[in-house]
């Protein structure tokens, strides 16, 4: 039997996703053309409108689309029924995959959210903020010195902070993740460091929970009910 490239068997709608991700995260949204996704996938820049209305379209529905599968993931981890740590665990390990399989959508969140059309951006953000408050539940049923109320703001600080560390994966990768990243290290020891680092900083956060200002609803912490957000999920 011929051997023919495993690419070939996703449907056409997938391999133009797969295609403009990864080429918008090389060369930038503005900076692609349809007739370059076309080429890509092996039809007529013309025949992608079969499949999507656009260049907006195509950015719309890879980030809307990551956007509701980590949701969707996210909430079926955190489901599992072994407990908040079990939780937890799964979550990280959950988003360090995303991370690692999935980086061109990383660059794309990164550097072309503003692109989308508002609409589309608003999708994006709510189920962002879905995702966030998801995990800040996880991880305040996980470290109950973080359950107190003047501890919320350090909690969702702390998630924001294991974001960050996971999603920058793609900037140490290097061209094929799974034969090893900038550092040297192998794909499977790269998810190992950052799911150590991720309960690290948890672990850290709620010890700071238990011992600093917070404990005492001080000075230091924001006053989870002033209306100031952490985060940067808002528009």
């Amino acid at each position: 039997m011929p051997n023919v490239p495993a690419a070939t068997a996703l449907p056409r709608r997938d391999q133009i996703r797969r295609e403009a991700a990864r080429l918008f995260a090389a060369r930038g949204f503005l900076g692609v053309g349809v007739d370059e996704i076309g080429k890509a996938v092996g039809i007529s820049g013309p025949g992608l409108y079969r499949h999507f209305a656009g260049k907006d379209a195509m950015l719309a529905d890879l980030l809307i689309g990551i956007s509701e599968r980590l949701l969707e993931e996210g909430r079926r981890r955190a489901g599992g029924g072994d407990g908040p740590a079990a939780a937890l665990d799964a979550l990280i390990s959950g988003h360090v995959d995303f991370a690692l399989n999935d980086r061109d959508l990383i660059t794309l969140h990164d550097r072309e959210l503003l692109n989308l059309k508002e609409e589309d951006r608003r999708t994006v953000r709510r189920l962002q903020r879905g995702y966030v408050e998801l995990w800040v539940d996880v991880v305040r049923q996980a470290h109950p010195s973080l359950a107190a109320p003047a501890a919320e703001p350090m909690a969702r600080a702390a998630v924001h902070a294991v974001f960050g560390l996971i999603n920058s994966t793609p900037h140490s990768l290097g061209p094929n993740p799974a034969q090893g990243d900038r550092t040297g290290l192998r794909r499977d020891g790269m998810a190992a460091l950052l799911h150590t680092l991720a309960h690290g900083a948890f672990a850290a956060a709620a010890d700071s929970a238990a011992t600093g200002p917070a404990a005492a609803g001080g000075p230091g912490v924001a006053d989870p009910n002033s209306g100031t957000d952490s985060g940067s999920d808002s528009d």
